[in-house]
């Protein structure tokens, strides 16, 4: 632990600290920039000098390469020291005389104009380094060097020319503190396809979600990509967010590990997916990054999302005219048939959202208005009447980009009689929602029945529509079929309590009638297994016969009737049982008989 003094404050300074690592923490503002906690040092940009005085003799060194001696004196506003900033940022905005940092910081020290003449006035790059010693010690990628001396000095691959060594990952551009670094690809729609997409490899898939937790998207991970593309001979490339994470959340050694566990009840909730509309062509999703879907128009109207929460286009400016289309794969044979249950209230709330947020005129193309929960009629009213949305009934029939940009959106006006067209800025697609693409593996994991519409099956739509036909697992929200967030909360909590009634019970009773097998019969041919909705029967190698989990097993009869070989009867429920039963039902009483003998 070291002590010195920074203008006239004194401070202390753990082993390996620089000057400038000490006065950020303590308050004392240095400028620079070519420094960054996860970089080496370098001074490349010597805006960060500061007067050193140890034993007495002053000098003028750059903070971020000194390190915090004890006993030093540091003075950062000295007169020696605020000209020789002044001198290098007279140096930078000749060089640069249109980059925004360069100019503000120019003007803090009383600079207004260059001082020389600009040989290349668009010129951005500062030759700070950032650029290249991020490539080189974060990336592992060693594209970006110097090349060339004195006022020839560049920065850029070998040569100046294309390389095979960049990923594209775009750390350089980040770090550049100027924005003298820009991603220019061939395919430029690999990194700007959608603007809503992550903004960095790390993000919240869902800005709602509870706990907000962060995901890696090895996709895009520097780490990861670098480990890919040598094999995994580079591992340590990046991880810069594990360095700089203060409770070393984040472990890139982490793999996917199977976990089985002894539970009494399962509350299978999967969710929904959100449908693809470029499978209806006629909407020119993809075609345009102002054709949005609803999901996405959420991630851009959100104070936390990539515009803070401002309603923009793609060109930035704040849209004039706005188009909803509602029923975007819902009500449509080409798609789902069946209605998506909170679409027209998600639209009606994202209309009231444009309006709020910009002046745009905002135009609701729908087949019918399904507002059905509490106080949805009444917001319906006062989306039109209060806040000025032309509603027009009739399915918005396509969208068609321009040339100059602007998006036609065609329909049907059913109260007119005749098609209408209007050119907007922007168009949101209520999109529908469907079962997860897996569903029918988690069907089969767990012996459930699916709908048509794809989504899982109840035991009883209206006596039973949190249980299935398996004992102990329970369905929870969209699982079961579109909710929204009220009926996917009581939906959940009702599951909850029902696995919760389950587990109090402390043993369960399940019925007698279960089938069996007579080993002695068995063939082994296993069809029995494949057929089982319950999963209740299983091959055991060693005796070479199948085997039925009483508890399981729910007596349906399907592998009695499939047998081949006769050797599955069902208990209780036997030819004989059945045949005494159905005896007993036409047998004539015995004082009837004696009433017929008399």
């Amino acid at each position: 632990m070291a002590t010195l003094t920074i203008d006239g404050v004194q401070v202390t300074a753990e082993e390996g600290q620089t000057i400038l690592d000490v006065a950020l923490e303590n308050g004392i503002e240095i400028p620079t920039l070519c420094s960054h906690p996860l970089l080496e040092p370098y001074g490349a940009c010597r805006l960060c000098v500061v007067e050193i005085i140890r034993r007495g003799w002053p000098r003028i060194e750059t903070a971020c390469t000194y390190p915090a001696w004890d006993g030093i004196e540091v003075n950062t506003k000295a007169p020696q020291v605020m000209e020789a900033r002044k001198v290098i940022l007279e140096m930078m905005l000749s060089r640069t005389p249109n980059v925004p940092i360069i100019q503000d910081l120019a003007r803090e020290y009383g600079i207004t104009e260059p001082p020389f003449p600009a040989e290349a006035p668009d010129e951005k790059c500062i030759l700070c380094g950032l650029c290249v010693r991020t490539c080189h010690e974060l990336v592992k990628a060693d594209v970006l060097n110097y090349s060339a001396q004195g006022i020839e000095r560049r920065v850029g691959p070998p040569f100046l020319e294309k390389t095979r060594q960049c990923i594209g990952c775009g750390a350089c551009s980040i770090m550049c503190p100027t924005g003298a670094i820009e991603i220019v690809l061939e395919q430029e729609a690999v990194y700007q396809e959608k603007p809503l997409g992550p903004t960095s490899a790390v993000w919240v898939p869902s800005l709602q979600a509870i706990p907000r937790v962060p995901v890696i998207d090895k996709d895009s991970c520097i780490h990861f990509r670098q480990q890919d593309r040598s094999e995994g001979k580079i591992d340590d490339a990046c991880m810069a967010c594990q360095m700089l994470c203060e409770v070393d959340a984040i472990n890139f050694e982490q793999e996917d590990e199977i976990i089985e566990l002894d539970v009494g009840a399962i509350i299978v909730a999967t969710g929904f997916e959100m449908w693809d509309a470029t499978k209806l062509s006629q909407y020119s999703y993809g075609q345009s990054p102002n054709i949005l879907t609803g999901l996405e128009f959420e991630r851009l109207s959100n104070s936390a999302g990539i515009t803070g929460g401002e309603i923009v286009t793609a060109e930035g400016k704040e849209p004039e005219r706005v188009a909803i289309i509602h029923c975007v794969g819902s009500r449509d044979h080409n798609a789902h048939e069946y209605c998506s249950r909170f679409c027209c209230m998600y639209s009606l709330k994202q209309a009231h959202l444009v309006r709020d947020k910009t002046d745009a005129s905002v135009y609701e193309f729908y087949m019918d208005m399904r507002a059905f929960g509490s106080g949805y009629e009444e917001f319906y009213e006062r989306v039109q009447k209060e806040e000025g949305i032309t509603m027009v009934r009739g399915r918005g029939a396509s969208v068609e980009v321009l040339s100059n940009g602007k998006l036609r959106v065609k329909g049907d006006d059913a109260d007119l009689g005749e098609l209408v067209h209007v050119d907007v800025d922007m168009v949101l697609l209520s999109t529908a929602v469907e079962a997860p693409h897996d569903s029918s593996e988690v069907a089969s994991m767990f012996g459930l029945s699916r709908k048509p519409d794809g989504f899982f099956a109840e035991a009883h739509p209206k006596l039973r529509p949190v249980e299935t036909n398996t004992d102990g697992v329970f369905l929870a929200g969209s699982i079961q079929g579109p909710k929204d967030v009220p009926d996917t909360v009581g939906h959940a909590g009702a599951a909850a309590s029902m696995a919760l009634a389950l587990l109090d019970k402390g043993e369960v009773v399940i019925s007698p009638q279960v089938a069996i097998v007579d080993e002695k019969l068995c063939s082994a041919c296993k069809t029995c297994i494949s057929l089982c909705p319950y999963t209740a029967i299983a091959f055991v190698d060693e005796d070479n016969v199948a085997r039925i989990n009483e508890a399981l097993c729910k007596g349906c009869g399907t592998c009695v009737a499939a047998c081949p070989a006769g050797a599955i009867t069902a208990q209780h429920f036997t030819t004989e049982q059945i045949m005494a039963q159905i005896e007993g039902l036409f047998r004539v009483p015995a004082e009837v008989e004696e009433g017929v003998k008399a």
